[in-house]
């Protein structure tokens, strides 16, 4: 089973861009005014294809076989018996082979969810003799105390760790990992590149 992990919020951002492109588009082909329009359509085109290979490409991915982080212009594959020490800063570092070290771009934790996440973690204080919060549940208890103090970057990273500890104790072979360049954000990054010159050009 499949299990993807990225940033909600770029993510987000990401489509609402994309609905704000596709609305200026349809107006600047509408309204078509010559080199400014061409010049304008580039810009969007360009901003766009960085939006893409920032925001929307970035994803950790759980798959049966292995870990695939999918960073901006690289994709990473991991056999789960291959990952090595797992440590959570601002980022999750994942070690494999010879001292190497993939990055994942995402989730990453930011120094307010961190806050956040300690004072979450903090034991509640109550005043006087009646409690002012609401009565959580037996499941809702056990999800804050399994996340208490922590950032949905550390969770992830505890998951990693969880499935590679798993892997070795069922003997599974720790095949090198794969490293391959992404020909899809490569080429929007050419064709940003392209659109800009365009611009330059025109203008």
């Amino acid at each position: 089973m499949k299990q993807t992990y990225r940033s909600r919020t770029a993510f987000v951002l990401g489509w609402v861009w994309l609905a704000f492109v596709a609305f200026n588009v349809w107006d600047l082909i509408a309204h078509y005014t010559g080199k400014s329009s061409l010049v304008a359509l580039a810009v969007l085109g360009a901003l766009t294809a960085l939006v893409y290979v920032v925001a929307m490409r970035p994803a950790t991915v759980f798959t049966e076989e292995g870990l695939l982080g999918r960073n901006p212009l690289r994709t990473t594959f991991l056999p789960w018996a291959s990952v090595g020490d797992v440590t959570v800063s601002h980022s999750i570092n994942v070690e494999y082979g010879d001292g190497q070290v993939l990055r994942l771009w995402t989730p990453m934790s930011s120094a307010r969810e961190r806050a956040r996440a300690q004072r979450r973690g903090a034991p509640r204080q109550t005043r006087g003799r009646y409690r002012t919060e609401p009565t959580l549940s037996k499941a809702e208890q056990a999800a804050a105390e399994a996340f208490a103090g922590k950032t949905h970057a550390d969770w992830v990273g505890e998951q990693i760790r969880e499935r590679a500890e798993s892997a070795r104790f069922r003997d599974q072979e720790a095949a090198p990992g794969r490293v391959t360049w992404s020909y899809d954000a490569i080429a929007v990054l050419v064709v940003a590149v392209v659109l800009v010159v365009a611009a330059i050009v025109i203008a």
